[in-house]
């Protein structure tokens, strides 16, 4: 593999004049990229691609403070009018200049689909442009998540593209990629399963504030960024240590002690929220259409027991209850005694039989290709069978577990009734952006489709309170609503290192994706 991939690198070098000359970061990311439009796909790794290409208006920084990025704010005494003022030296990767008919384009396109998007315009009267750096945003009623909502870190996060790609139907794939931000994709040496390329904007303007997460400036270092895709492990490792490649975002958890022992290597989490695993069910069918049945298999699985088998460092993890993700704001252990105490497994056995559960197996999906992935259904399902119910495991790839687990097809027509995955700190961090907390049903609510006009009512509630006590109180009441009613169950925290050669300078940390601006390398 080391031979085939210098053989791509000089290939690349001869195909693309001079590029032997360019300075160059090679990254293994920890998934292929082949989703492009990061309005129609919430994949992880099309959030961080328009990352690479694409600005926002408002960016969170590390104490959770909106700043401006794009443009700059004002606010009307009676708190209905936003009044956002886009900065000079806008351009769009084409040339053109940026305007404010093309940013309310794409707040437009990415409100469509993002949970957060909606409640926005839920409480918006009004989105104009009065001339072309000016963006009027006027309420029907105060609502405190407007900038929040604006500068959410993670998927989805409202990026600005030109009108004429804002313009495509948000179910449907942007036809180019072309943003304003930081870097260039270069589509002439994408490849699907190979790599991804992006250059330097040169015409690039970033802010005077020194980079803090998402916000500040964006100083591009390199000349090029490549996302070279390599999905074995020890490929990967190898690469690393022999310089093949720089960085290597999510290295599988046994393979780090060997390279936290190269003295060549440095290694860290870059996000100090880290990720929180959950398991859901799917509210459609039996036996989790049933309450009762789902809180008996809340109390039969353990934080420690998936966590020990997901990461095993215990330093690498955290027993945690916080439905919003411990070390955020709205963190609270409330109502999570057995996911965090462990030895729920009597109760649980007790739970089911007054359940009236009838034998009824449990469809659960089993990704095989993702490190993060892979082990929480193996521990789930054993778990489970101790408390007493029948678990079907189907093993399959990650892209067609997400395929299964978007369908509302009965578990016995390929539907499903758990899965597992991870969510970015970032992306749950308040009632409003959490998409597992979405309670609309199979209309609008996110996979497992918990249909709860209490929860819902719950989220507005948050949504209008007035100061950060209000919303901390009615947090806590959404999660004791969340565990009370399982709708979902969260399974701890745990932080991934990312792994680079010691020679890069300037990585920065995040909330929730690597950041390829300010990394500088030697020539």
């Amino acid at each position: 593999m080391k031979t085939a991939l210098r053989g791509l690198l000089i290939a690349t070098a001869l195909v693309w004049p001079g590029l032997s000359h360019a300075k160059t970061i090679r990254a293994v990311m920890h998934s292929d990229l082949r989703a492009l439009d990061p309005i129609v796909s919430s994949a992880y790794i099309t959030r961080d691609h328009g990352y690479m290409v694409y600005d926002t208006l408002v960016a969170m920084d590390s104490s959770f403070t909106i700043r401006p990025q794009m443009a700059d704010w004002k606010v009307s005494d009676d708190k209905l009018t936003y009044t956002f003022t886009l900065r000079d030296g806008l351009k769009w990767h084409d040339g053109t200049p940026v305007t404010a008919e093309d940013c309310i384009a794409s707040l437009k396109r990415w409100a469509a689909v993002d949970g957060m998007g909606q409640k926005l315009m839920d409480f918006t009267a009004g989105l104009e442009a009065p001339d072309t750096r000016t963006i009027v945003l006027k309420l029907k009623e105060p609502y405190g998540l407007v900038l929040e909502s604006l500068g959410k870190p993670s998927t989805l996060v409202p990026f600005m593209m030109p009108k004429r790609l804002a313009d495509t139907p948000s179910d449907r794939p942007i036809p180019e990629q072309i943003g304003s931000g930081p870097f260039k994709f270069v589509p002439a040496e994408f490849q699907p399963g190979v790599k991804a390329v992006y250059e330097k904007n040169k015409d690039y303007v970033p802010r005077a504030e020194p980079p803090s997460w998402t916000s500040g400036g964006k100083v591009v270092k390199v000349d090029r960024v490549e996302w070279i895709t390599m999905p074995d492990v020890q490929t990967a490792t190898s690469a690393l240590q022999s310089g093949d490649i720089d960085f290597l975002e999510r290295p599988s958890f046994d393979m780090l002690p060997i390279l936290q022992a190269d003295k060549d290597l440095t290694s860290r989490p870059l996000s100090g929220l880290g990720f929180q695993t959950i398991g859901r069910m799917n509210f459609l069918y039996p036996p989790f259409d049933n309450v009762k049945v789902r809180r008996a298999a809340m109390m039969a699985l353990s934080q420690k027991d998936i966590l020990d088998a997901m990461v095993g460092d215990p330093k690498l993890y955290k027993i945690c209850g916080a439905v919003f993700g411990c070390d955020t704001p709205l963190a609270s252990d409330l109502g999570s005694d057995s996911l965090v105490k462990g030895g729920g497994m009597v109760e649980a056995k007790k739970l089911l039989a007054e359940s009236g559960y009838d034998g009824t197996p449990v469809v659960m999906l089993a990704p095989t290709d993702v490190v993060t992935l892979k082990t929480q259904p193996i521990v789930a399902a054993q778990l489970l069978r101790q408390a007493g119910f029948q678990v079907a495991v189907q093993s399959m790839d990650w892209q067609t577990a997400n395929m299964v687990f978007a369908s509302q097809k009965p578990p016995k027509e390929g539907g499903w009734n758990m899965f597992f995955t991870n969510w970015g700190i970032a992306d749950i961090m308040n009632p409003v952006v959490s998409a597992p907390l979405n309670s609309r049903g199979r209309k609008g609510g996110w996979v497992g489709w918990p249909d709860d006009p209490q929860m819902e009512s719950l989220r507005d509630a948050f949504a209008r309170a007035g100061s950060p006590e209000a919303q901390k109180k009615i947090a806590a009441e959404i999660q004791a609503r969340a565990l009370d009613e399982v709708t979902y169950v969260p399974l701890g925290q745990y932080f991934a290192p990312s792994v680079w050669h010691k020679e890069l300078t300037g990585i920065l940390d995040g909330p929730a994706t690597p950041l390829f601006w300010n990394i500088d390398k030697p020539e």
